[in-house]
C-alpha cells in the first residue's frame, strides 16, 4: 500500500475503504486498519472525522511548510555528513549515484511502463538522498531527515507523474556527488537548497495552469 501511494497508483486525495484495501491486497481488515494506521503515521494517510482514511492530498500550503523545513534542516545534515564522511562513505555515494544515473525520470507513453520506471528512478533518487546523509553521526537528525523525505516522496513522485521534472537534476545530483567526495560541505548545502526548491517551483506552476483543487 505504501509502495502503492508513492507511486501514484493510489491517488492524493482518494478515500481508502477497508473491504476495498482488503481485497486488492488479499489480507484482513484487521491488518489493512494496521496498516492504515502505521502510513497515517507516516504522513502518507489521513484521517478525517467523516470521511475515513483518505491518500493525503496534496497542498500547496503543506508544500511550502514541507520545502521551509527541508530547506531549514537537510543543508545542516549534509554538511555534517560531508564534514564526518569517510572514505568508504564516499564509495557510496559515488555507487548510488551511478545506479541513479542509470535511471532517468520516466517519459515511455506505455502506462505499465512507466510505472515500473518511477518505481526504480525514485528507489534510485531516494537511495542516492539517503546514503548523501549518512555519513552524518547524529540518529535523531536523520531520523528527522528521514521522515521529511518520506513525506517529500509524495510530491516528488506526483510532478514527475504529471511531466514536470526538473532538467537541472542531472547536473545537481552530479555537484552533490563530486561535493560529497571533495569534502566541500558548504558546495553541497548550496546545491542541496536550490535543488530541493525545484519540487515546490514544479508544482506551483503547473497549479496555476491546470491544477485550481491544490491551491489550498
Amino acid at each position: 500500500m505504501r509502495a502503492d501511494i508513492l507511486g501514484a497508483r493510489l491517488q492524493p486525495g482518494q478515500r481508502l475503504m477497508f473491504a476495498d484495501l482488503s481485497e486488492r491486497y488479499g489480507v484482513s481488515v484487521g491488518v489493512t486498519r494496521e496498516a492504515l494506521t502505521w502510513l497515517a503515521g507516516q504522513g502518507l494517510v489521513k484521517v478525517t472525522a467523516h470521511q475515513g482514511y483518505m491518500v493525503t492530498p496534496l497542498s500547496l500550503t503543506d508544500l511550502d511548510e514541507l520545502t521551509e523545513a527541508r530547506l531549514l534542516i537537510e543543508p545542516i545534515v549534509l554538511r555534517l555528513s560531508i564534514a564526518a564522511g569517510t572514505t568508504e562513505w564516499e564509495a557510496r555515494v559515488v555507487a548510488s549515484h551511478h545506479v541513479l544515473a542509470k535511471s532517468p525520470p520516466p517519459v515511455p507513453a506505455d502506462a505499465s511502463r512507466r510505472v515500473d520506471a518511477l518505481d526504480q528512478w525514485a528507489a534510485a533518487h531516494e537511495a542516492f538522498h539517503q546514503t548523501l546523509f549518512e555519513g552524518c553521526n547524529n540518529e535523531r537528525l536523520l531520523k528527522v531527515v528521514q521522515g521529511l523525505a518520506e513525506e517529500a516522496a509524495l510530491y516528488r513522485r506526483w510532478s514527475v507523474t504529471l511531466g514536470h521534472t526538473n532538467p537541472n537534476a542531472a547536473a545537481e545530483h552530479e555537484a552533490l556527488r563530486d561535493a560529497a567526495v571533495a569534502g566541500d560541505g558548504e558546495a553541497g548545502a548550496k546545491v542541496l537548497i536550490a535543488h530541493i526548491s525545484h519540487t515546490r517551483e514544479n508544482l506551483h506552476k503547473y497549479s496555476q495552469e491546470h491544477l485550481d483543487n491544490l491551491a489550498g
